[in-house]
């Protein structure tokens, strides 16, 4: 637990498929922030193929919020060929300006591929329909974590 200005708090951190299932769950304190989190999360996702081989773990497109909107994610994303949307921050959009040509160009934003971003937030809903999770009453990150994944694997065996 860590805590915030609104006492002991946790964050979940869950990639979401399209149909708003988790495919890999990290538990953080409340004040580490998403995008240091970014990488760790995107190396647990394994997504088991339908005949023999490895399990997948790169995902054909990725949609984050603004809190994922930094070089280095960028960076990691283009690194795996993994198509993205991630939405430019203001104070980053000023600063290629201030550096004219040299500044780069900026990256492509598909608004409509971006409006799949709310299957993440449909995700954690779901995991908050346990009480056990929303509520938090476990006092160990490791018991915590294994509430969430069993919330997780109901999830998965109900759709």
């Amino acid at each position: 637990m860590g805590r915030s200005r609104g006492g002991l708090t946790t964050k979940i951190h869950v990639p979401a498929e399209g149909r708003c299932r988790p495919l890999a769950l990290l538990i953080t304190p409340g004040q580490r922030a998403d995008c240091t989190q970014f990488e760790p999360v995107m190396d647990q996702i394994r997504v088991p193929r339908k005949g023999p081989g490895r399990p997948r773990s790169t995902p054909d497109s990725v949609s984050a919020d603004k809190a994922y909107s930094n070089r280095k994610t960028r960076a990691y994303l283009r690194k795996r060929g993994i198509r993205y949307v991630i939405p430019e921050k203001k104070d980053h959009k000023a600063a290629p300006l201030r550096r004219g040509s040299r500044g780069g160009r900026p990256p492509v934003f598909d608004k409509a591929r971006y409006k799949d971003r709310n299957t993440v937030e449909r995700a954690i809903g779901k995991l908050k329909q346990f009480r056990a999770v929303a509520t938090r009453y476990d006092k160990r990150g490791n018991v915590y974590l294994g509430t969430v994944t069993a919330a997780a694997l109901l999830i998965w065996l109900r759709s």
